[in-house]
């Protein structure tokens, strides 16, 4: 790497130029914003807005510019993860070497460099970076839990390597009484059956530190109006879709034998199953749809089959079986006594 700066100085040049000292990154996007040093968030969110209204592309102001808009944008992010952080109490190395604001990688190339990791096209180097990241996160978990098993009460947590800008301590001894506690307490059955269960969260809950002023109240609107996202809402109709045809082929299950089914018992079974062939066209149709729209890849539905889900039912213990159909009223016997009774006042009205 030395070597070839050394025959590109120029290049080596630009690429020292490239990266400044964090506190010097801190000072130059308040500068940028027009604040000083010491300005609070509420400051920065401030001057932030005043400057997008006036730089925007679409202001059709003189000071319009799609470049100062940008420069502006991310000098608000670095300061706003830089407030994040410090509410967290986490406080990094001023005298660390950061990129420069201006030589920052657009949003949709960070996701291409994978570190490095990885062979092969963008979505192989993906799905191996995603492995080597599990691993790695598995590692860690297990090398902590091995650290606190060793530990004694009075043992205090060392920062590790990985979170070493992190300014929290705990002991390992209260760290584990905590969870024994909680175990307890869920073996018990106490948090089971909470009065706030899948309740919305309180209007109390803390901003979003990862997320832009502006994006926090766009959804913040969204959600006071009762707005909920179209995937939400299919996700919804499809598993409501799905227990209401499974109820009702549990109900007939009752009337048939043990699994499995005689020749008979399994021709009624298949013409019982066939009523329902229109509902699983629907619910198929819309996990079509719902697997187009939703933004998280792991929450997708596979395709309903309908053989399956009645051998399922067939095979599960829980649903009883062998009970006796219960027999139709028969309605003749009823049509002739009212039929008898209406002729009856009608010869009795033909005196009058």
């Amino acid at each position: 790497m030395f070597a070839k700066l050394a025959l590109f100085p120029r290049m080596g040049q630009q690429l020292r130029h490239m990266h400044i000292k964090r506190a010097e990154l801190y000072r130059k996007c308040c500068f940028i914003l027009g604040v000083e040093e010491t300005a609070d968030q509420n400051t920065v969110r401030r001057a932030y807005i005043e400057l997008v209204k006036k730089v925007h592309p679409d202001s059709g102001l003189p000071e319009a510019s799609a470049e100062r808009f940008q420069e502006v944008d991310e000098a608000f992010k670095v300061l706003q993860e830089k407030f994040a952080k410090n509410r967290r109490g986490i406080y990094e190395d001023e005298e660390e070497e950061v990129p420069d604001i201006r030589h920052t990688a657009p949003q949709h190339r960070q996701y291409l460099t994978f570190d490095g990791l990885g062979v092969g096209n963008p979505f192989q180097r993906q799905k191996q970076y995603q492995q080597i990241k599990a691993m790695k996160a598995q590692e860690r978990v297990l090398k902590h839990r091995i650290d606190k098993s060793q530990a004694d009460e009075k043992t205090v947590m060392k920062k590790g390597t990985f979170f070493k800008k992190h300014a929290i301590k705990t002991k390992y001894g209260f760290d584990r009484l905590v969870e024994d506690y909680i175990q307890e307490a869920m073996s018990r059955g106490d948090f089971n059956n909470l009065s706030c269960a899948g309740k919305p969260l309180t209007q109390a809950q803390t901003q979003n530190p990862y997320l832009d002023f502006t994006t926090h109240k766009l959804n913040k609107i969204l959600i006071d109006n009762g707005f909920t996202p179209e995937w939400i809402m299919l996700q919804r109709d499809i598993r409501e879709a799905l227990d209401d045809m499974k109820s009702k082929i549990k109900k007939e299950r009752i009337y048939y034998g043990e699994y499995p089914l005689n020749e008979m018992e399994e021709n009624q079974w298949q013409e019982f199953l066939k009523n329902f062939a229109y509902d699983v066209k629907q619910i198929n149709k819309n996990i079509d749809k719902y697997n187009l729209i939703v933004p998280i890849f792991d929450h997708q539905f596979f395709r309903v089959n309908l053989q399956r889900i009645g051998e399922a039912i067939l095979k599960d213990p829980s649903v009883p079986c062998n009970q006796k159909r219960p027999q139709a009223r028969p309605e003749s016997a009823s049509n002739t006594s009212n039929h008898g009774k209406s002729d009856f006042f009608s010869f009795i009205g033909s005196w009058f």
